[in-house]
C-alpha cells in the first residue's frame, strides 16, 4: 500500500476484500464510486505470485488503469482490439514469460477457446471482474460473454474471483452471486451515499433554456450532459458552442477516432462539457467533473446512480441535475417493450423505472429516496433540492377526479395537453371538433395555472392513477387505482411545482453546496504552488500520453502544496507517492515547489 501506491491506510471495505481474496475466497464488493475498488484486487495481485486476470468492459477503462499502474511501477498490460496485432503479440509474450502481474481483457477476448486454453497453462492466481453489474444488466441480449463468465469458476478451480461494482441493487447482487459464483462468495456492500453530490430534479419545460440556465451557474467547470439520442447529443453540443461553451458530442454513432479525440480533450483540458449518450461514462475516471446534467430521464435508478457517479470523484462539491416529463416516461416504457428480452426481465425493468419515477416525484429528501432503493436507510441529507427548498404539498383529490373524469369521458386515448385544454376551458379546434367542450368538467380548472395542472397529471401517472399508452402516442388511461379515486375511494395529494426560487432559497442552496477542505484553506503561497504543480502535471501527462490525474490526483497535489516538501524523503510522505513516483517525479515537482516558494510572498 505504502511502497507501491503511496497510501497510508485502507479505505472502508478494502482490507476486508483483500484479506478474503488472499485467503482464497470469492468476493462481491459493492462500493461507491471513488472509494478505491481497484485496489481491492491490485494489492492482492502484487502479493500473490503469478498472474492476475482483470475482466473490464471498455478499452478506455483498461488503458487508464494500466497507465496508472505502470506509473506506480507495476507490470500491467492489456490485449485488446484497439492495439495493433504486433503489440498484442508482444504483450502476450510478456505474459507467457511471467513478466506481467496484471493482464486486462474484455470478456469477448477472454472467453475464446484459444485464450482460455493458453491461460490455463499459466499460473493464474486471481481473477477480477470489474463493473460486475454488467453481468446482470447486459447478459445474453447485448454482451453474451458477460453471461459466460460464470464458466471461470470451473475453468480455474481454486482461483479466487473478485466481482466489483459501484451499482447493484439487491436483485442485481443476487444475479451476480448466482451467475458468477453459484452463490458462494463473501459480499462486501458499503453505503451507496455520495454526500458531496447535490441532487436535483426539475420538470422539463423549455429544456434548452433550463440547460443554459444551469450551465451559466457552472461557467468554466467540467461536466457531462446526458441525452437520450445521438441526434440530440449532436444538436445540443452545437447549441452550447453557439452560446460560448466548450462542448463536444460523444455517442456510439461517431467515428471511433473522433470519439477518442473528444474523450481525450475532456480528460486533459479544464472546463470542457461532453454531451453524450450512455455510451460515455463507464471508462471515465476524471476526478474534477463538477456536474452531471440529465436532459432526459435515465433508464433506472442503477443507471442514474452510475451516471451521476462520474461527478465529484475528488470529494469536492458537485451537482447532479435532471429534467423529466411525461414524454420521457412514455419513451422509456417503449424502450423496455422493444427490448429483445423475456417477459420477466421486462417486468423487472418496468419496476425499476417505476422506482426512478418515484424518486423524481418524491415529496421528501431525494437522497433518502435513492438510498432506500439500494437498501440503505438514512435521514434527510440537507443537500438536495427538496431539503434545501421543501415543496408545498396540496390536496389534489377534487381536481384529480376532474382530470380522471375527462380522461374517462374522452375515451382514454388523448394525451395530457388535450386533457388540460378541456379542464382549462380552451376552445381549441381539437377540443371543439371532438365535442369535448360539452363535457361536465369542461372549464372547471379555468383558474388553475397550466404548470400546476401539468404537474398534477404527471404525478397522477407517477402515483399509478393514470397509465400512458406506450404503444400509441402517449394517450392517458385509467388504472384500477385511478378508478378507485374517481369513485371517491382514494385521496390524492400532489406536490405543487415551485414558483420562481426566492433569493433566500438560492442562498440556502449555495450554502448547502459548500464543504470544508479537511486540511483547511491554502495560503496564498500554497495556492501559487498548487497552480504551478497543476501546470507541471498537465505537461508531464501530455508527454506520457495519459490523463493528468494518472500522474497525480488533485488530492496529492493539494497535499504537496500544503506540505511543500524540500527533499525526496519529504516528498515520499505526500499522499499517493509510492516508490516509482518518488523515483520518476520527485525532481521536477520539488523544483516547481522551490521555484514558487523562493519567488512568492512571505507568509504573514
Amino acid at each position: 500500500m505504502k511502497d507501491v501506491f503511496g497510501f497510508e491506510a485502507f479505505r472502508p471495505g478494502q482490507e476486508a476484500a483483500i484479506e478474503a481474496l488472499l485467503a482464497g475466497r470469492n468476493i462481491l464488493s459493492v462500493m461507491p464510486t471513488g472509494s478505491g475498488k481497484s485496489l481491492c484486487f491490485q494489492v492482492p495481485a502484487l502479493m500473490l505470485d503469478g498472474l492476475t486476470l482483470v475482466v473490464s468492459p471498455l478499452v478506455a477503462l483498461m488503458q487508464d488503469q494500466i497507465a496508472a499502474l505502470r506509473l506506480s511501477g507495476v507490470a500491467a498490460d492489456s490485449i485488446n482490439s484497439a492495439r495493433e496485432r504486433a503489440e498484442n503479440v508482444a504483450a502476450w509474450r510478456r505474459v507467457a514469460a511471467g513478466e506481467t502481474r496484471l493482464l486486462y481483457l474484455a470478456p469477448e477476448r477472454l472467453m475464446t477457446e484459444r485464450m482460455l486454453a493458453a491461460l490455463r497453462q499459466l499460473p493464474v492466481r486471481l481473477i477480477a471482474v470489474d463493473e460486475a453489474h454488467c453481468i446482470s444488466q447486459w447478459g445474453p441480449a447485448f454482451r453474451p460473454d458477460y453471461e459466460a463468465l460464470g464458466q471461470l469458476r470451473d475453468l480455474f478451480p481454486g482461483v479466487p474471483i473478485a466481482a466489483l461494482t459501484a451499482t447493484a441493487d439487491a436483485a442485481t447482487r443476487r444475479d451476480i452471486l448466482d451467475k458468477l459464483f453459484d452463490g458462494r462468495a463473501d459480499s462486501i456492500v458499503l453505503g451507496f451515499d455520495r454526500p458531496n453530490i447535490r441532487l436535483g430534479v426539475e420538470e422539463k419545460r423549455d429544456w434548452k433554456r433550463q440547460l443554459l440556465g444551469f450551465l451559466e451557474r457552472h461557467t468554466g467547470e467540467s461536466g457531462i450532459v446526458y441525452c437520450l439520442s445521438r441526434k440530440k447529443c449532436e444538436k445540443t453540443a452545437a447549441y452550447l458552442v453557439e452560446h460560448g461553451f466548450k462542448a463536444l458530442p460523444y455517442h456510439a454513432g461517431m467515428e471511433k477516432s473522433e470519439r477518442a479525440a473528444n474523450q481525450k480533450i475532456f480528460m486533459d483540458e479544464p472546463g470542457v462539457i461532453v454531451v453524450a449518450t450512455i455510451a460515455f461514462g463507464m471508462g471515465i475516471d476524471k476526478p474534477d467533473v463538477r456536474f452531471v446534467f440529465h436532459a432526459d430521464l435515465p433508464a433506472s435508478p442503477e443507471a442514474y446512480y452510475q451516471e451521476i457517479g462520474r461527478a465529484g470523484r475528488d470529494g469536492e462539491p458537485a451537482k447532479a441535475h435532471m429534467l423529466y416529463g411525461l414524454d420521457d416516461i412514455r419513451m422509456r416504457r417503449v424502450f423496455i417493450e422493444q427490448e429483445d428480452a423475456g417477459d420477466a426481465r421486462k417486468r423487472r425493468e418496468h419496476k425499476r423505472l417505476d422506482a426512478l419515477i418515484g424518486y423524481c416525484e418524491s415529496p421528501e429528501c431525494r437522497r433518502r429516496s435513492l438510498l432506500t432503493y439500494f437498501g440503505e436507510e438514512t435521514g434527510a441529507c440537507g443537500n438536495c433540492d427538496i431539503c434545501i427548498d421543501p415543496p408545498v404539498m396540496s390536496d389534489g383529490t377534487e381536481q384529480g377526479r376532474q382530470i380522471l373524469s375527462i380522461v374517462h369521458r374522452t375515451g382514454q386515448r388523448f394525451g395530457a395537453i388535450h386533457i388540460i385544454d378541456v379542464l382549462r376551458g380552451s376552445l381549441s379546434e381539437k377540443v371543439t371538433k371532438a365535442g369535448h367542450d360539452r363535457l361536465p368538467a369542461f372549464g372547471l380548472g379555468a383558474k388553475s395555472r397550466k404548470g400546476d395542472l401539468q404537474a398534477m397529471v404527471r404525478q397522477l401517472v407517477a402515483a399509478g392513477f393514470l397509465r400512458l399508452d406506450i404503444q400509441g402516442f402517449g394517450g392517458l388511461g385509467l388504472t384500477e387505482k385511478g378508478a378507485a379515486l374517481l369513485r371517491g375511494e382514494q385521496d390524492f395529494r400532489y406536490r405543487k411545482p415551485p414558483a420562481e426560487r426566492t433569493r433566500d432559497s438560492l442562498r440556502r442552496g449555495r450554502a448547502a453546496g459548500k464543504t470544508q477542505d479537511p486540511g483547511g484553506e491554502l495560503s496564498a503561497v500554497q495556492e501559487a504552488i498548487l497552480g504551478s504543480l497543476k501546470e507541471l502535471r498537465l505537461r508531464l501527462a501530455k508527454e506520457k500520453g495519459v490523463p493528468a490525474y494518472v500522474v497525480f490526483s488533485d488530492r496529492s497535489l493539494i497535499d504537496m502544496a500544503r506540505q511543500s516538501p524540500r527533499t525526496p524523503d519529504d516528498f515520499a510522505q505526500v499522499h499517493g507517492v509510492g516508490a516509482a513516483k518518488l523515483r520518476d517525479f520527485a525532481a521536477p515537482f520539488l523544483a516547481a515547489i522551490e521555484g514558487v516558494s523562493s519567488a512568492g510572498p512571505e507568509e504573514p
